[in-house]
Order: structure tokens, then C-alpha cells, then sequence
């Protein structure tokens, strides 16, 4: 909820699914099975959040999973549509790579991936996916990459400089990747 004038109105957000998963739990009567649901909620704006939720039926599942992701909603330092440096997560086996693209390029990525940096407001990127294809790993590998993410201002903050000393080494590792 964002508080505007007095009045309290709930943010438009992109929620989009990445995985409907039936697992098992073996119990002394045979198997006991329930839904797993990956789900992505972003702004469109810069911030992003992944959920996980566990049901017996599918619609609880979503609404957990939903739940979960709102809480889990992180800013993402972008450079217009596209992301300021390239970047890596990785997670267990999954590892993606993220490179930034000139305007105009499009989202280069999988289905999982691909919905992520949507629901971030990324519009222009270029993406491989290297390892497993397990898509909650994956998921969480593009999330941790974008984690890394940093702004001009950030750096210079960190590195105690002003950001006029930081910037030209900032646009020379937007151009060399």
C-alpha cells in the first residue's frame, strides 16, 4: 500500500507465473501430493520480488507464492532499459549471465529469465543461461545477479569519492562489458 494525499491505494504490479510444479511427499499410505508455484512480482519501475508458495490446490499455492514475493521486493539499479554493467549469479548449478544491450535490441532470454527482467522494466538485454535448467534455480540465479547490480553513486559512496571520479571508470566498463 502507497499512501498518496491521505488516501491509501495498492501499487499496479506485473505478476507473472514461472513454474507450476506437483510434488510428492511419501507418507505410510503411499504418496501425499501438493502444488509448488514460482511466481514473480515487479513494477515495471525497478523492483522485483520472487516467491515460492506450497498448497494442496493451485490458487492457494499462487496466493502464497504472491504473498511471499511482495514481501521479498528488491530495487535494481538500472541504466535506462537496459542494466548498467554485465553481471553473473549463480546458484547450485544454475549460473546466468546478464549483458547489457544498445536500445532497441529486446529481451534476449529464456522463459524463466525473460519474465524476471519483465517485471523489472528491463526492455533491452542480452542473456545466457549456463548449467542447470532447473527453473527455480534459475530464477534465483538471475535474481542474485540483479542483486549485484550498483549505481554510480553507490560505488563512489562505497569507495569513498565523488561521483565525477568514479563515473569515467563507470562508462568504460559499460562499453567493454
Amino acid at each position: 500500500m502507497t499512501t498518496y494525499q491521505g488516501k491509501e491505494f495498492e501499487q499496479e504490479l506485473d505478476e507473472r507465473v514461472i513454474e507450476i510444479n506437483r510434488v510428492a511427499t511419501v507418507v505410510k499410505g503411499g504418496r501425499r501430493f501438493s502444488f509448488r508455484v514460482t511466481m514473480v512480482v515487479g513494477d515495471n519501475k525497478g523492483s522485483v520480488g520472487m516467491g515460492v508458495g506450497k498448497a494442496n490446490s493451485v490458487p492457494d499455492a499462487m496466493r502464497k507464492a504472491t504473498d511471499k514475493a511482495k514481501k521479498d521486493m528488491h530495487r535494481i539499479a538500472l541504466s535506462g532499459s537496459t542494466i548498467p554493467f554485465e553481471v553473473t549469479g549463480k546458484v547450485s548449478g544454475a549460473k546466468v549471465l546478464l549483458k547489457p544491450a544498445s536500445p532497441g535490441t529486446g529481451v534476449i532470454a529464456s522463459g524463466s529469465v525473460r519474465a524476471v527482467l519483465e517485471a523489472v522494466g528491463i526492455s533491452d538485454i542480452l542473456t545466457k543461461s549456463l548449467g542447470s535448467a532447473n527453473m527455480l534455480n534459475v530464477v534465483s540465479a538471475t535474481m542474485k545477479a540483479l542483486d549485484k547490480l550498483k549505481t554510480p553513486a553507490q560505488v563512489a559512496a562505497e569507495r569513498g569519492k565523488p561521483v565525477g571520479e568514479v563515473l569515467p571508470f563507470w562508462e568504460s566498463r559499460k562499453r567493454n562489458g
